[in-house]
């Protein structure tokens, strides 16, 4: 049974834009209702759900070849890996039956939101809640193994406003609203250290090498030591006064950081000093309207061999190269959702609802599926938010806030398969070995095998 919440639209917290939500009609804030009525007048929509993009004719005759689908035992990080190049996941969706659902405690349904994706690992699901309520649960039955408030004490019932998790060697890594960044015990669910940095965090952390990578709202990059919880560096892009809700996790591999900021910002630091190697702007200067015109890289950049991809909501979407900063291509169209590598394609949900698949070398389109854009086509009054997309299985997995999952082939982008939730999906799934989860809004966790 899909559960009917009473305001969808507080999920659609990615429109909701910090320091323009007032300007922005027809988007609920964080902070609640505005009890004021609406303005007289004909009522158009801030975000135009019209794309121009099309599939590139010369690519007509080349088939979409992908690597072979491999077994991710582990999901420990947002994106899944440090870089957030996961290529081609194993999954069976053909028999794809739920097997267990369980509650992770307080979800989106007030103040405060889910923003970021559980982790898995050594055969546990690690979450936090809306409330900083940290939970493990048997990735195999969904049964709770242990809780922890990771709260501060003095913060009482203030807005927490989002926070998220990583895992590696036996610690579980969480970074919050309150400004803190705290190392949990994962077998005992003891606090081991936290520390207090100069603002509050909405992204995940990135944990590789024995360091904590973690991005603040004021566009501050910290490293801190993972064992101690000391602060070893620090990186500071500029300041934007209008932001999406949430954030970008840093992408590590090969001793680089990529630091996606709310400007549209990307830096390219050094793992052991933060030292600048190059940067670069995601900002298009074809937006006009005050949501496209926002910067902000809000999906994971990923680092993908050579190459650094990363999308930005004012529309640019950009292949980077890792050691030297040039830019080898660029596409007119982005989004909020991180983008997906596999082998020579890049697949890439846009601000429009188009999934779109782009050659990875070139940035050439070789096809593009819209996904439905409005809960009521008729009306068009109410705009669908897509989340993802996830290759699993020779299928593309997406879902929105209305709770429906569609699987979509990676090879045409033909819809294969359509689902329903128990709740609205804000955040792209999550496989590891032979499961799939999904944690909806509403704080549902809920794994198919």
């Amino acid at each position: 049974m899909v559960l009917q919440l009473h305001r969808l639209d507080r999920f659609k917290s990615v429109f909701c834009v910090l320091g323009l939500a007032v300007l922005v009609s027809g988007c609920s804030s964080w902070m609640g209702e505005s009890e004021e009525p609406p303005l007289p007048g004909e009522r158009l929509a801030v975000l135009s759900l019209q794309s121009t993009i099309e599939p590139d004719p010369g690519l007509t005759d080349q088939k979409v070849v992908l690597p072979q689908p491999q077994v991710q035992e582990d999901w420990p990080q947002n994106g899944g890996v440090p870089s957030h190049s996961l290529q081609h996941l194993a999954f069976d969706n053909d028999t794809m039956k739920q097997q267990w659902s369980s509650s992770i405690g307080t979800g989106s349904l007030d103040e405060d939101l889910l923003l970021n994706q559980p982790v898995v690992a050594k055969g546990v699901i690690f979450t936090i809640d809306a409330d900083a309520e940290v939970r493990a649960f048997s990735a195999k039955t969904g049964k709770q193994i242990w809780d922890v408030d990771i709260a501060p004490d003095q913060e009482g019932d203030s807005t927490l406003l989002g926070s998220g998790l990583a895992y590696a060697d036996g610690m579980v890594y969480a970074t919050t609203g309150f400004a803190e960044v705290v190392a949990i015990d994962a077998a005992t669910a003891e606090v081991k250290w936290r520390t207090t940095l100069t603002a509050p965090m909405r992204a995940a952390p990135t944990v590789r090498g024995g360091r904590v990578f973690v991005i603040t709202v004021d566009n501050q990059t910290v490293a801190l030591n993972a064992y101690s919880g000391e602060i070893l560096w620090n990186h500071r892009g500029a300041s934007e006064g209008a932001t999406f809700i949430g954030g970008a996790s840093p992408a590590v591999d090969q001793g680089v950081v990529i630091s996606a900021y709310s400007t549209g910002e990307l830096y390219a630091l050094r793992v052991e000093n933060g030292q600048v190697i190059w940067s670069d702007t995601l900002a298009s200067a074809g937006r006009t309207d005050a949501v496209s015109a926002i910067a902000d890289i809000r999906g994971l950049p990923v680092i993908d061999n050579d190459l650094v991809i990363a999308t930005s909501n004012s529309g640019l979407t950009v292949a980077i190269d890792l050691r030297t900063g040039v830019r080898l291509w660029e596409l007119e169209e982005g989004g909020i959702q991180s983008p997906w590598v596999a082998g020579n394609y890049v697949f890439l949900l846009s601000n429009t609802n188009d999934l779109i698949a782009l050659q990875r070398r070139s940035g050439r389109v070789k096809w593009v599926s819209t996904l439905p854009r409005y809960v009521d086509p008729e009306d068009q009054s109410e705009a669908m938010v897509w989340t993802g997309p996830v290759l699993a299985g020779d299928r593309l997995i997406v879902g929105n806030e209305q709770g429906q999952v569609e699987t979509i082939s990676p090879y045409d982008g033909k819809v294969l398969g359509t689902d329903t939730l128990p709740g609205p999906v804000t955040l792209p799934p999550v496989v590891a070995g032979d499961m799939l989860y999904f944690l909806t809004a509403n704080a549902t966790l809920v794994a198919y095998r």
